[in-house]
Order: C-alpha cells, then structure tokens, then sequence
C-alpha cells in the first residue's frame, strides 16, 4: 500500500464522518420532532406524524437518495451528492429514531407525570424538567444502534459517486486490483469509528443517568464478564449477587 493510497482513503473517510455528523444532527431533530408529535394530544398531529413514520420507514434510504438527487432537479431543485445523502439518511434514520423517542417518553412512570402537574407545571416544563431527563438516558442505547447503523448507511453514498470511504475504495480496487487488501482496511476504518462512536455514546450515556441519579453499575463494563446484579434474575438480587 502506497502512501497516495492511505491518503486516498483518509479522505474518503473524513467525508464519511462529515456525511454522518450532517446526517445524525438531522436525524436527531427529525426524530424529537415526530417523536414528541407522536405523543401529542391532538389527533391530526398524531396521524400526520404517524404517516411521516411509516412513509420513510417503508421506503429504501436508496431510493430516496437516488430520487433526490437525479429526479429532484427536474423540479426545479439541484442538489449537491452530499446533501442530498444527508437528506435521505437523516430523514430515513430520524423515522426510526422518532419510535425511539416515543417509546422513551411513554416509559415515564404516569406518577411522575401526575406529580408534575400536581405542581403546576406547564406542559412544557413537565417535558423539559420532568419527562425528557427521565427519558433521555432510556434512548442512548438505541441511539447508539442507530447511529452505527447510520454510519454502515453512507456506503450508499458512494452511488452518487460521493468521495466517501466506500467510493474511494472502489477507485483504490480498480488502480491497483488488490480487492482483499483493500475491502479489508475499509472494514478496518469503519469498525474504529464505530467503536470511537460508542465510547463516546456510552460516556454519554452515563452523564445523562448520573444527573438524575442514576448510575451504570461498574459490573456493566465493556468486557465484563458478569452481569450487574439486577439482571442476574431473583435469585442474585436475594443474595445480593454473591454465590
């Protein structure tokens, strides 16, 4: 492997995690939109963002990739391959993040809820100081699933001949014909920024439980190989975990 070939793929990687960062920042608003929409008290706002959800979590991320960028334009819109990935993988992956969101916020214990209006609070103070920092640490989790996802999702990218990871691969394979080498460092590069991305996901993660009192038990590590006490079953949480 030459030094023009590393820095072939450095570049496709830094447009790889650019086109993720505009792609997830989307997603996230996307996702608390629909999702807060979704647990609205008005019907028509329930039914409208319900139809967002199934509309985009029923059709391919690629076509709507492909429909952005070569059918958009007939209408009068031009956009540019990297927005037009970022278009689809937001809108797509916020769909999916939206049912994650919802499902969070419904986890709120009622009496949580019931204590926040015995207090007089608005409903947007029962959201913000009440319902979402209790709801938050719940979505990490699955977020960070998305997020991985999302990231294996910008190979679709490539397609519009964007210089990501994938498509400077391909140009890499077709210069040099060395498909095992090369196929194998792309997957190389892809574990490490996922692997960077749920280190930080899970110190997140652990910030979100610690403000409001909660913890990661410390058995819950990464390479742990036992389970925290509250998920070894009964009869652990009757002994306290011990044999």
């Amino acid at each position: 492997m030459t030094g023009a070939l590393w820095e072939l793929f450095f570049e496709g990687l830094w447009i790889t995690v650019q086109l993720m960062v505009y792609s997830a920042a989307l997603a996230a608003v996307v996702a608390f939109g629909i999702g807060l929409s979704r647990t609205s008290r008005f019907w028509i706002v329930r039914f409208l963002s319900g139809v967002y959800v199934e509309f985009f979590r029923g059709t391919s991320a690629l076509v709507l990739m492909f429909w952005l960028f070569f059918a958009l334009p007939l209408l009068g819109w031009q956009l540019v391959g990297i927005w037009a990935g970022t278009l689809a993988l937001g809108l797509s992956y916020g769909a999916y993040g939206s049912e994650v969101v919802r499902g969070a916020l419904q986890a709120v214990a009622p009496a949580q809820r019931e204590a926040a209006i015995a207090l007089s609070f608005t409903p947007w103070q029962r959201l913000r100081k009440v319902i979402l920092p209790q709801a938050v640490p719940e979505m990490m989790p699955p977020f960070n699933n998305l997020l991985i996802e999302l990231l294996k999702g910008t190979a679709l990218a490539s397609l519009l001949s964007i210089g990501e990871l994938t498509f400077q691969a391909k140009l890499a394979r077709l210069s040099t014909g060395q498909s095992a080498e090369i196929y194998g460092i792309i997957l190389v590069l892809y574990f490490a920024v996922a692997f960077v991305m749920t280190r930080i996901m899970r110190v997140l993660e652990r910030r979100a439980k610690a403000s409001v009192g909660r913890s990661v038990p410390k058995g819950e590590g990464w390479f742990s190989r036992k389970l925290p006490v509250e998920k070894q079953g009964p009869e652990a949480l009757a002994t306290g975990g011990k044999p």
